[in-house]
């Protein structure tokens, strides 16, 4: 079983008033962050894993410079057991990056970009706090394939207010005209604690009804599958099977990944752990030779399998029944079967013996049916 290394880089030029993701607007420590980065990564070694992908996230590691890059790719192959065939992801934002930077990038290892493109009008990047344009978005993509990627992935964002269909349908063929291997459609979302939810919550803009945010779910899924691209989780769209992001397949069908830097995440079955959410503390518990370590927790079987629900059917092959059966020891059918029998009838869900998967309409219920199926497990 090969793992999967996350790397979290918490810089970003400015912070975008949708995202709760840890990141600092203060670039002044990224050299002391890439120390601490290496440091750690001496601290995390482990003999007993092999890595076949890693995803340099954030933030914006983008904003990194291509030596920097460089180093931290250099020391994961130093500390960790890295397969050939490794594929290494970097998170770039269109306002950050050059033909020369992404050269240079591409040269220190990198063989797969995420572009966060979101929108290719600029009064929705305005929306979104994106420090980019809509021209700048296109130049970035031009210049990822002058660079000579061949793997790029493109993100976009949908469901923002006074947004229609006639604007999505632009942004979706906006993007399928750069035919990227993978396309990324994330529903906006008003998470707590962030500006944009406290703008919502102050009345400063009403949020799109939730029925004109599921159509443009659909709007999208038969957009895209229409251009030969596979919907094969619920907002993730690749041109073939190889252009699936491999580190995120990780987290969807819960395989291990080892997390590094600020509020990092990690997980091996049946320990979850994390670390601070803090550039200064980072640096600091690294400096004094501590691990930065903030929680450990130990997952009950009861916990792991609602977890297997979950992220088995965000994906559209959906969950693996022989395995699910084999891991946790139930039958599949006779545990669920009469809970997902209303959702089998009324067309949202399938369920044979080898797995139970959503319709593209029960997608749009994901989080309705996954409750209801782990009351069961409760």
């Amino acid at each position: 079983m090969t793992w999967g290394l996350y790397i979290h880089v918490p810089f970003c030029i400015r912070k975008c008033p949708y995202c709760d993701f840890y990141s600092v607007s203060d670039l002044s420590r990224q050299a002391e962050y890439v120390d601490a980065l290496v440091a750690e990564m001496a601290m995390r070694a482990r003999a007993d894993a092999v890595f076949d992908t890693v995803y340099l996230g954030g933030g914006t590691p983008s904003v990194l410079t291509p030596s920097a890059v460089e180093r931290i790719l250099d020391a994961a192959c130093k500390h960790f057991s890295i397969l050939p065939d490794v594929e290494v992801t970097l998170e770039a934002n269109p306002g950050t990056v050059t033909q020369k930077s992404l050269s240079a990038c591409r040269s220190a290892g990198v063989n797969r970009l995420n572009i966060g493109v979101q929108s290719f009008n600029d009064a929705n990047l305005a929306f979104l706090g994106r420090i980019h344009t809509a021209n700048q978005a296109m130049a970035a993509l031009q210049a990822a394939g002058r660079a000579g990627f061949e793997n790029i992935g493109l993100d976009l964002i949908y469901g923002l207010p006074h947004q229609n269909e006639n604007a999505w349908h632009a942004d979706l063929s906006a993007a399928a005209a750069f035919s990227p291997p993978h396309i990324s459609c994330y529903m906006l979302t008003f998470e707590p604690g962030t500006k944009m939810a406290a703008d919502k919550d102050a009345g400063r803009f009403a949020p799109l009804s939730e029925e004109r945010v599921s159509a443009m779910f659909v709007q999208a899924a038969e957009f895209l599958s229409g251009r030969g691209y596979q919907h094969y989780e619920i907002s993730n769209f690749a041109a073939a099977n190889k252009s699936r992001s491999r580190h995120n397949l990780k987290y969807w069908q819960n395989l291990p990944y080892l997390g590094l830097g600020p509020a990092a995440h990690s997980y091996t079955a049946p320990e979850r752990f994390w670390n601070c959410r803090s550039v200064d503390t980072y640096i600091s518990e690294i400096s004094s030779g501590r691990k930065p370590t903030a929680e450990t927790e130990r997952l009950t079987d009861s916990q792991m399998m609602i977890e297997a629900l979950y992220l088995g059917l965000r994906q559209a092959g959906g969950i693996d029944i022989p395995g699910f059966e084999g891991r946790f020891g139930v039958d599949f059918q006779e545990m669920f079967g009469p809970a997902a029998a209303p959702f089998i009838n009324s067309g949202k869900m399938g369920l044979d013996a080898q797995c139970c998967r959503l319709t593209r309409e029960g997608m749009l219920l994901l989080d309705t049916i996954a409750a209801e199926l782990s009351e069961i497990i409760e």
